[in-house]
């Protein structure tokens, strides 16, 4: 009777990654797989710091677009 070995490895989660992006003329938060918004505001720079700190509490990244529409490749 043989004995089964295997070690299992637990599975990685992907990191979640918050996209800012300007649409509409108000800046929203959304995550990368997401279909919702998590939250608009009004200025960029109130965008940023909340996905900062949405992704420092998830262990995730935040990526901003440009206001064009671009993506700027800025991960934080």
């Amino acid at each position: 009777m043989e004995e089964n070995n295997e070690v299992l490895e637990p599975k990685k989660e992907k990191k979640k990654v918050y996209f800012v992006k300007k649409v509409e003329g108000r800046w929203q938060i959304i995550l990368r797989e997401g279909k919702k918004v998590i939250k608009h505001f009004d200025t960029k720079v109130e965008a940023e710091a909340y996905a900062n700190q949405l992704a420092k509490n998830q262990d995730g990244t935040v990526l901003v677009h440009a206001s064009k529409g671009k993506n700027k490749g800025k991960f934080q």
